[in-house]
């Protein structure tokens, strides 16, 4: 069954890291909502008519900064144009400052069932470096108060990669995190991104990213403790307890369609893409005054297919089925990329077993570079 993402754009503060579509302008929030709820109006028959939703998840920017009355009005929009299972998973981005007592049971009494809970670190001067909003303490509290709220099903970031001399203050996040006994965890390395305050300052000679042999360190960190304490990679940078994966993720990552509404979201119905204009006042100003959608649409071409499900499916531990490729898209790996697929086992960067290629542990520190070389001898 397909899902329903809905983009919040608004945040308290700007994260040194992070070039995700976003305003620090609390102006148009309610504006914004309104033009949400008319966008799920006109968009009804994207999915199919009176499609069923399986998921519903509320991203951003902070969707935590959304008001009880805000989050009503949502969920009766959704209500009036779409189905939703009986067990649909919804769930809420949010971050730690925003989670006080008050706030998690106005959450608990509305249909958000999974919280993803952006904590990044235990560790008070990285927080500080990467300019977030909450404090060390605030880290561990909130997930505490969350779960005496009757959250169970939770979700927490760390990023990892953050320069410091050594990894001691990473193997304590670590510990602290799973101290905390949730079902998930997501597990970031620190990118740089160009049009960001860390990657304009790494123009300027004013900030030193790690080595690449201290980041891919802390992954196998990562890997070694996962195991350690019952949790499964089933993704790159995503790990969970038995039986509880981000059901909406994943069902980015086996392709099922999507709706994304809102600023810069995008959709995704089996054969094409529609990309949500990325400026908050000319979307609410199309849909609330032109009663339009603000969006592009792209027709993807079989290649465009192949090179997504590539590109998706070596980051699950499923791996790439090499038999869906020849009979949906029309990609012969074995033929096309014979000598490379022979190069990924022997240099056991990948597996390959009854046509579906997986990789290794050592070849998801190379993840991009081996799916550029398959796009690249995809033509």
């Amino acid at each position: 069954m397909p899902g329903l993402y809905l983009h919040i754009p608004f945040c308290k503060q700007a994260c040194h890291y992070c070039d995700f579509h976003f305003s620090t302008s609390l102006g148009l929030k309610g504006k914004l909502v309104e033009a949400l709820a008319r966008e799920l109006e006109l968009r009804r028959d994207y999915l199919s008519p009176q499609a069923t939703l399986d998921t519903i998840y509320f991203g951003g920017g902070t969707p935590s900064l959304l008001t009880a009355a805000e989050l009503d009005t949502l969920f009766a929009a959704i209500h009036r144009h779409f189905k939703i299972a009986p067990q649909a998973e919804i769930t809420l981005e949010a971050n730690p400052d925003d989670l006080t007592a008050d706030k998690l049971r106005e959450l608990a009494a509305s249909p958000i069932n999974r919280l993803s809970i952006g904590l990044q670190s235990f560790h008070e001067p990285h927080l500080r470096l990467m300019n977030r909003a909450h404090s060390a303490t605030d880290s561990a509290r909130c997930v505490r108060l969350a779960q005496e709220a009757g959250f169970e099903n939770i979700s927490v970031d760390l990023i990892y990669g953050v320069p410091a001399p050594d990894h001691s203050i990473w193997e304590q996040d670590m510990a602290a995190a799973f101290a905390l006994q949730v079902p998930h965890l997501s597990c970031y390395a620190l990118t740089i991104e160009p049009d960001t305050v860390f990657g304009r300052r790494l123009r300027k000679g004013q900030f030193t990213p790690p080595p690449d042999e201290f980041v891919a360190r802390q992954f196998e960190m990562l890997l070694a403790e996962i195991a350690a304490h019952g949790y499964e990679q089933y993704e790159i940078s995503n790990f969970c307890r038995p039986g509880r994966e981000s059901r909406h993720n994943s069902n980015y990552w086996r392709g099922v369609p999507y709706l994304g509404l809102g600023p810069s979201a995008h959709s995704f119905d089996g054969t094409s893409r529609e990309f949500a204009v990325a400026n908050n006042t000319r979307y609410v100003t199309s849909l609330l005054e032109q009663n339009e959608v603000p969006a592009t649409r792209e027709t993807l071409s079989p290649t465009d297919r192949a090179n997504e499900y590539l590109m998706t499916s070596l980051r699950t531990a499923r791996g790439c089925d090499l038999a869906r490729l020849r009979q949906e898209f029309g990609v012969d790996l074995r033929t096309q990329c014979a000598d490379y697929l022979h190069g990924l086992q022997e240099n056991h960067w990948a597996t390959l077993h009854n046509d579906v290629l997986v990789l290794t542990d050592q070849g998801k520190l190379l993840a991009d570079h081996i799916t550029l070389e398959l796009f690249q001898d995809l033509g």
